[in-house]
């Protein structure tokens, strides 16, 4: 058999590492309609794939992004002892060193990491429903003794949890002329020279020197390449962006004008950027953040650089909630963190708030906007440029201190949706 089936029952999850063997259980379930497993992850995640080789449009990155879903899902706190269950799980016929063999670049984001439990002391139903990786350690700046606090914050990772990536198309679809407009824009905008992509599945030509060597592989009855397609991508620009959003309670109040709260509109101007940037191919990231004093700054990962504007994403933007406080410079640490690390010659990262750097434990107003400041001049000394759309119209009061001449203050929330992504093609230009 090419998959032996293996006992629900055969690793002992108290002692061992199961991971290989829930992995060997759902490869024979998979294959075995007649299989007797009952575990329901199991289950649902056959149902999954049924339902993907039924829509008949699946990929090689299709069944590897359920796999990495089904590991994550039925992660357990005992996959890291060291003593792994091997049996009847190495399957020498799979591995074509393309999937099997993925090394971490130093680049990949966090969200590429299995989430381990966050214990969060205060809020028990939080912590029944979100996961984090642990924290990082950023210094904060004291003003008033000119000098870091080390390891003073704490930021903790997330992705996103999922909603529904429909509401995000909707989105999308009410502001219908504004994506018109921003299509002609984009038109001159986008990069011509275009470059050609080898070895792929899935592509818009036959590469017939590949081909032809398959067809002799599977003559000699070996393992063909099927890697038989060309496909062609226009050269980006040298450009990354990310795009930071303040995630504090206050965007959940109402703009009269639209009758809709800040976050939503904050939806639909974020949904237009990105679909905007996606179609100039340049580099691009979202992330939110939020805070509970000092030791729980939440970092949540939207977008990784390494995404597609797909639904994965949008059903992350769908589902995003607005709460707690504001220690901006921290989380402009963080991303700053990942931003240096692309390889562009442009760095740029958007931060949209709609209020000043505030938090909780800090009790010296000027503390966290001295510190926010701080963080970007550390921003500038990597070469990147940090600039800020801020919503606030008593902004004129403070911003200038943090951002310098670098920031544009929209009056009328109503129109960020607008304002947004023609802000970002004037920065990018």
């Amino acid at each position: 058999e090419l998959i032996p089936e293996i006992g629900e029952d055969d690793c002992v999850q108290e002692t061992q590492s199961c991971i290989r063997h829930r992995a060997a259980m759902l490869s024979r379930a998979l294959i075995d309609e007649n299989h007797k497993y009952k575990n329901l992850e199991i289950i649902k995640f056959v149902d999954k794939f049924n339902a993907l080789m039924s829509a008949g449009k699946s990929t090689t990155e299709d069944s590897l992004s359920l796999g990495l879903d089904f590991l994550a899902n039925t992660r357990n706190a005992t996959d890291s002892l060291p003593d792994v269950f091997f049996t009847d799980t190495e399957i020498s016929y799979r591995d074509d060193n393309r999937i099997m063999w993925i090394f971490i670049e130093k680049d990949d984001e966090g969200d590429d990491i299995f989430p381990n439990k966050f214990k969060n002391k205060e809020d028990k139903e939080e912590q029944k429903r979100e996961t984090v990786i642990p924290p990082h350690y950023y210094d904060e700046w004291d003003y008033k003794y000119e000098s870091y606090k080390p390891d003073w914050t704490s930021v903790y990772e997330r992705l996103y949890s999922n909603s529904d990536s429909i509401f995000i198309d909707q989105l999308l679809e009410k502001n219908g002329d504004i994506v018109k407009q921003l299509k002609r824009v984009l038109d001159l905008l986008k990069p011509q020279n275009k470059k050609r992509l080898r070895f792929q599945e899935d592509g818009s030509e036959l590469d017939l020197d590949i081909a032809l060597r398959s067809v002799i592989e599977l003559k000699n009855r070996s393992q063909p390449d099927s890697r038989i397609n060309n496909d062609f991508e226009h050269d980006s620009r040298s450009v990354s962006v990310l795009l930071l959003l303040d995630l504090s309670e206050s965007l959940n109040d109402i703009v009269e004008a639209k009758n809709q709260t800040i976050l939503e509109l904050s939806q639909e101007a974020v949904s237009l950027l990105a679909w905007s940037v996606e179609q100039l191919g340049d580099n691009f990231a979202i992330a939110g953040f939020n805070s509970n004093t000092r030791d729980q700054v939440m970092y949540y990962h939207i977008k990784s650089y390494s995404e597609h504007w797909d639904d994965s994403v949008k059903a992350r933007l769908a589902n995003l909630k607005a709460e707690y406080s504001t220690r901006m410079g921290a989380a402009i640490r963080h991303g700053a963190h990942y931003l240096d690390l692309q390889k562009s010659d442009k760095k740029l990262m958007l931060i949209l708030t709609d209020g000043e750097p505030f938090d909780i434990d800090i009790k010296d107003p000027n503390m966290l906007i001295k510190d926010t400041h701080k963080a970007i001049q550390e921003c500038r000394k990597k070469g990147m440029y940090p600039y800020c759309i801020s919503l606030d119209n008593k902004a004129d009061n403070y911003i200038s201190d943090v951002f310098g001449s670098n920031y544009s203050v929209i009056d009328r929330i109503e129109s960020l949706p607008k304002e947004l992504p023609q802000l970002f093609l004037s920065l990018t230009k």
